[in-house]
């Protein structure tokens, strides 16, 4: 006996991806990072495109990567780190002071800017403005967030191993 062949093609729901995370996977999700008191400072929401985080590639502290591993695409996650285990901790020898004169002249120094800074490899790093007192800038090279405790609230869409 032969099954019987349909006009109305039967849509298979799409089962969850069962593959888990591990230390070699390469994860899609959507993060959105919140501080302690509850504010949004970064979103992929926001742009809408989710991320690809590369497991075991040194972009994320052990502690940020221990909380997906196992967890599969579907999942949605909600954890805090502390500041060490988040963007780390702010390192005084990151806090540079520099003289006005140094600033292209159209580029406004105000506390809280972030400014790009040219690397002689070519690269660039961020730098945040946290004074202008007369001719000196004071430029701290620390990620933006470090210090913090973070809230990370993940969305897994896929997973490939």
């Amino acid at each position: 006996m032969r099954p019987i062949k349909s006009k109305f093609p039967i849509k298979k729901k799409k089962a969850m991806n069962d593959v888990l995370i591990n230390q070699h996977s390469r994860v899609l999700a959507d993060i959105t990072i919140k501080l302690k008191d509850g504010s949004i400072a970064d979103s992929t929401k926001v742009g809408g495109k989710p991320s690809w985080l590369v497991m075991g590639d040194g972009s994320f502290s052990s502690a940020f990567e221990d909380y997906l591993f196992d967890k599969q695409s579907g999942e949605n996650l909600v954890f805090e780190l502390p500041a060490p285990d988040a963007f780390g901790i702010s390192d005084p020898d990151q806090i540079h002071f520099m003289d006005v004169s140094q600033f292209p002249q159209d580029i406004e120094l105000k506390q809280g800017a972030i400014i790009a800074f040219d690397q002689p490899d070519g690269g660039q790093v961020p730098g945040v403005i946290r004074s202008v007192e007369g001719a000196s800038v004071k430029v701290d090279f620390n990620h933006p967030l470090a210090g913090e405790t973070i809230i990370f609230e993940i969305e897994i869409k896929d997973v490939k191993n």
